[in-house]
C-alpha cells in the first residue's frame, strides 16, 4: 500500500514540475465552443453542403418544367430535381406547344381524345385549350400535349396536384 502511495505521490510531483497540475490555483472552466477555432484534438466539422443547384432551364421551384427545344421535361421540388430529365414530344408545326406558367387544371386517367380519334392515357391537363401531358408517341409530333413514355406518364399524374404550376419554356 505504502508502494501505491509513494508512486501516485511521484506521479503528482512530476505532473507538477511540468506545469500539468497546478494544485495552488482550482482549474479554470475550459472555454465555450467558439465557432471559429476548434480544439486541436477534436475531429474536423463536416463540409458544408453544396449549395442547391436546379440545372433546368425554368424559374420555377415547385412544378413541371418542359424545354421544347430539348424535348425534355423534369418535376421539381424546392429546387430539386425529383424525376428527370424525361423525354418528350411536343406540338408540331401548326399545333405549336404554348410557352409560360400555367396551373394543373384536371386529371383523367383513361381519356380519350375527341378531335383527334386517339387515347390519352394518365391525361394532365394545364391550359384551357386542352394542352396536357399524356402517354403517347416519343417519335412523331403531337398537336400540342406533351408526349411521354408511359411510365413517366402515370408519375405526372399521381404527382402534380391541381393548381400546381407547369412552366414551359422554348
Amino acid at each position: 500500500m505504502r508502494m501505491l502511495l509513494a508512486a501516485v505521490a511521484l506521479t503528482f510531483v512530476a505532473g507538477c514540475a511540468q506545469g500539468a497540475v497546478r494544485a495552488e490555483t482550482p482549474a479554470a472552466p475550459p472555454p465555450p465552443p467558439s465557432s471559429s477555432a476548434a480544439p486541436a484534438s477534436s475531429a474536423p466539422p463536416p463540409p458544408p453542403p453544396p449549395p442547391v443547384v436546379k440545372p433546368t432551364p425554368c424559374a420555377i421551384s415547385d412544378g413541371a418544367c418542359i424545354q421544347l427545344s430539348t424535348n425534355q421535361t423534369w418535376v421539381v421540388r424546392g429546387d430539386k430535381i425529383v424525376y428527370g430529365p424525361v423525354p418528350i414530344t411536343h406540338g408540331r408545326k401548326g399545333f405549336e406547344t404554348p410557352l409560360g406558367d400555367f396551373p394543373v387544371l384536371r386529371k383523367v386517367k383513361d381519356e380519350w381524345s375527341r378531335p383527334y380519334n386517339g387515347p390519352m392515357p394518365w391525361s394532365t391537363y394545364f391550359t384551357e385549350s386542352g394542352i396536357a401531358f399524356h402517354e403517347g408517341s416519343l417519335t412523331e409530333p403531337s398537336h400540342g400535349c406533351i408526349h411521354l413514355d408511359p411510365a413517366s406518364a402515370r408519375y405526372y399524374f399521381q404527382n402534380l396536384s391541381i393548381g400546381e404550376t407547369v412552366q414551359v419554356v422554348a
